[in-house]
């Protein structure tokens, strides 16, 4: 059953969220049918800044939002949130103007649903692209051998994958990729000539690997890493891929992956994305760019 709101819109206080909140994260989570993800939630909490409205009923958390930051030239939005029960009553509006005022003249970025999009327009958002997902269990196409060295990354490699990153995504993430390691169970790297062209991990997503970040020189480099994370496990892939990469996400079909939805790519206070598109295959989750 809907709830009314306690207080008015404007007096909902919004806290900010600690690790501590994580069980009461992922219930929101599974409170709108999504999967709990706590291994997620707790990759967020810690490299992100989590926003959060307590339910006054004491029913967990009513809302929530998570904003990771890179920096004074892009922060990410993701995990905006609202309780079923509270849904529609303009809790995800108020939280996202107190998003927007902590965040002051910082360019922001976020994937949104065709749910969440008009909202977000409202607030002065701008589709700048698309992501398309695709999910299922993969099956190499062609015998034919990888293009480029693939391995397994190694501690040696933070430094190279943080450079090609930030040319990538165009800004610095050394706080997210170092802690990578400890969330993914597999992260691969490309070579050529002893030079690092490309990078991809997958981690643990509600009985799936999702690939993500998947950063490629080209799109034979890309193939080359997906091959080498599926090799890895037996779990169906999921990766949101720029809808852009048409090449790529032909090969996800002749491998066995389906397109499962697309999500627009929006920001606010800057006209696009910065970086690289044309070697940014996969974000490394939608709630973080």
């Amino acid at each position: 059953m809907p709830s009314s709101l306690p207080l008015p819109i404007t007096e909902l206080p919004v806290r900010r969220l600690t690790p501590g909140d994580l069980v009461a994260c992922a219930d929101l989570s599974e409170d709108r049918g999504w999967p709990r993800d706590e291994h997620r939630w707790g990759l967020l909490l810690a490299a992100g800044t989590g926003y959060g409205v307590d339910d006054p009923e004491g029913k967990g958390l009513m809302a929530s939002c998570v904003v990771t930051s890179y920096g004074p030239r892009l922060a990410a939005i993701g995990m905006v949130l609202v309780a079923e029960r509270y849904a529609r009553q303009g809790v995800a509006r108020q939280l996202m103007h107190h998003v927007l005022a902590e965040s002051g003249d910082t360019p922001l970025s976020l994937y949104a649903t065709a749910a969440g999009q008009p909202l977000y327009e409202q607030l002065g958002f701008s589709v700048v692209g698309h992501a398309q997902r695709v999910t299922g269990f993969f099956r190499p196409a062609d015998g034919r051998p990888p293009a480029v060295t693939v391995r397994p990354a190694t501690a040696e490699d933070l430094q190279a994958m943080v450079r090609l990153d930030a040319d990538a995504f165009g800004a610095d993430r050394t706080h997210v990729l170092a802690r990578l390691p400890a969330y993914a169970d597999h992260i691969r790297v490309a070579q050529d000539g002893g030079r690092l062209i490309g990078y991809a991990a997958a981690w643990p997503s509600n009985r799936t690997h999702a690939v993500g970040p998947l950063v490629a020189r080209d799109t034979a480099t890309a193939r080359a890493l997906v091959s080498s994370l599926a090799e890895a496990t037996d779990r169906p892939l999921r990766a949101d891929i720029d809808a852009r990469h048409t090449e790529l996400l032909d090969w996800f079909e002749e491998c066995g992956l389906r397109s499962d939805s697309t999500t627009a790519v929006m920001t606010h206070g800057a006209s696009d994305l910065p970086g690289d598109w044309t070697r940014r295959y996969a974000p490394l989750t939608v709630a973080m760019g």
